[in-house]
């Protein structure tokens, strides 16, 4: 990568290098360069990635095989079940796919969602005990598990079976009798599902064991809900399964499901990845973080309108009580935030930090601060914190690196999370800062943004456009292609939004003319007449059922 030195330092400008080598096709040249970004190299990379609805292809997940077998015995038999799931979409996702398939196939599930302060993430023993007292003799677990050692020990202790589906880190020591079906010990799987991914193969595995036909389109819109949510790399098959996940949505007959995307004020037909990161997911994870995530597992196993109906307006006003707290909670932090000067890792806490939102408020710090963060509510005895985290650090690495201080920790690359006892919170900042500064130093901090291709704004035409279309759905390995197009006339600027922190323009090169929506700029010094240079992504015009619009990512004066 080049970078561009012109450009002013806020943010970097990130212009991504012409490519060896283009695949050419059908398509135009400038698909061939984005193609070429994002790994397709061969025809047959290409025809898989532009091929039309397919059917899921079963990754080789370790202990698939026995996992199916042992569930398929249950469902023989008609063993009861308990599916422990999470408090996030990717566990509720789980546990719905999990408690309808297995009780469908005979099987009788208990579905169980810890309470987020109450419990905390992952397995814990008394939920255990319980489940077995209902009669449970089998215990899966589904976005967590991996690293329940002592949990998982104790109940094999009460005779349960036990299956983890699971895509977390593996720790050095993995539970003693337990099946688990994690991506994460075969280095050789790239395309990492999420545990609602993991949940629905198991299911269509199970199945064909039992000679049954599966709805396939029924597991695979929950799968799209969960991978988007848990931001799973969207390349390969995982991104083939939320491709036909959407296409499943927009056709969908869970009544929850239609009920939550009109209480979101949006269209079925054209739900895609940033209506459920942004507009669907918020809403069930909602539940979870103020109240109980079984009102979402409620929402999307309701059967008919009018409970469904009344649970979306339900997460819906969950979700406005949770936007209030996050603008309180994000002041509160920021003040904290400034107390710690140029730290290479900021972790802060408080009594009135809601555990709800730490981690949201935990990506805000890294948002405007550029560096991990960690952040805690502070209880009387312990805390419980959420880290996130910036592509050049690892901060489950690290927490493993103090591993030994905590209640409980696990997590990903990006994002984790811990309990610990609020005595050991100061060796805790200790060890952290001391491993950040030693890996980021050098670093540049200052954020990026990564450009496919410049190009002039008049030059984006009908075939190019066509194309762009059939890249999606877009995330992590498959980013929506971005584009720098340089002395660009503002024909119109106008402030929108509830605070006017919005600008909804009419860009022009030309003879060409584009509307416009750059979100959270402040355009300062950009005024109707300007010339600027931006760099942007195509999106659908929410105004316009047909239309599209520039999505402005940043913009600034024309450097010419």
């Amino acid at each position: 990568m080049t970078v561009d030195t012109r450009i002013s330092t806020q943010k970097r400008w990130v212009v991504r290098e012409a490519p060896d080598a283009v695949l050419a096709g059908a398509w135009p040249a400038l698909i061939g360069t984005l193609l070429a970004h994002r790994g397709v190299r061969t025809e047959a990379e290409a025809r898989a990635f532009f091929d039309g609805e397919t059917p899921p292809s079963t990754p080789p997940l370790p202990d698939l095989e026995p996992a199916v077998e042992r569930l398929a015995r249950a469902c023989r038999s008609g063993e009861t079940v308990a599916v422990f799931g999470d408090f996030d979409v990717d566990g509720i996702t789980s546990a719905v796919l999990l408690t309808e398939g297995l009780a469908s196939l005979g099987a009788r599930p208990i579905p169980y969602l810890p309470h987020r302060v109450d419990e905390g993430y992952g397995l814990n023993t008394d939920a255990i005990d319980s489940l077995r007292a209902l009669g449970a003799t089998l215990l899966v677990s589904a976005d967590c598990g991996t690293s329940s050692v002592e949990e998982i020990a104790h109940a094999r202790r009460l005779d349960m079976g036990v299956i983890v589906l699971d895509h977390h880190k593996v720790p050095e020591r993995l539970p003693l009798g337990a099946l688990i079906v994690n991506p994460k010990r075969d280095d050789a799987i790239l395309d990492e599902p999420a545990a609602c991914g993991i949940s629905g193969y198991v299911l269509l595995a199970l199945h064909d064991a039992l000679g049954r036909p599966a709805d396939v389109a029924r597991i695979l819109e929950l799968v799209a809900l969960g991978t988007v949510c848990d931001m799973a790399p969207l390349t390969g098959e995982n991104r083939r399964l939320v491709r036909d996940g959407l296409r499943a949505i927009a056709r969908t007959e869970r009544p929850g499901l239609r009920a939550l995307i009109e209480v979101a004020g949006a269209d079925p037909v054209r739900v895609d990845c940033e209506t459920i990161g942004f507009a669907l997911g918020p809403r069930l994870n909602a539940a979870g973080r103020l109240a109980h995530a079984r009102l979402a597992f409620d929402l999307l196993t309701a059967t008919d309108d009018e409970s469904a109906r009344k649970l979306a307006q339900e997460l819906d006003a969950l979700n406005r009580q949770r936007q209030e707290a996050t603008v309180a909670a994000c002041a509160l932090a920021e003040e904290l935030a400034e107390r710690e000067g140029d730290a290479p890792l900021l972790m802060i806490g408080h009594a009135d930090l809601p555990a709800g939102i730490v981690g949201l408020v935990a990506s805000r710090l890294v948002e405007s601060h550029c560096r991990p963060a960690v952040v805690y509510q502070q209880y009387e005895d312990e805390s419980r914190a959420s880290c996130r985290s910036i592509p050049a650090f690892d901060i489950t690495k690290a927490l493993r690196g103090c591993g030994e201080l905590f209640v409980r920790f696990g997590g990903h690359r990006a994002a984790a999370g811990f309990t610990a006892e609020n005595d050991k919170l100061p060796a805790i900042k200790e060890r952290l800062l001391a491993i950040a500064a030693e890996q980021l130093a050098g670093e540049d901090l200052r954020p990026a943004i990564t450009i496919d291709a410049e190009l002039p704004l008049a030059s984006l035409r009908g075939d190019e456009i066509r194309w762009l279309a059939q890249m999606a759905p877009h995330g992590i390995g498959n980013p929506e292609p971005t584009f720098l197009s340089r002395n660009v006339l503002v024909a119109e600027r106008q402030r929108v939004g509830a605070d006017g922190k919005h600008l909804r323009l009419k860009l022009r090169d030309g003879a060409v003319a584009w509307p416009a929506i750059a979100f959270r700029q402040d355009g300062d010094g950009i005024e109707s007449g300007a010339r600027v240079d931006l760099v942007y992504s195509l999106s659908a015009d929410r105004r316009r059922s047909d239309g599209l619009e520039l999505r402005v990512v940043d913009l600034r004066p024309a450097a010419n």
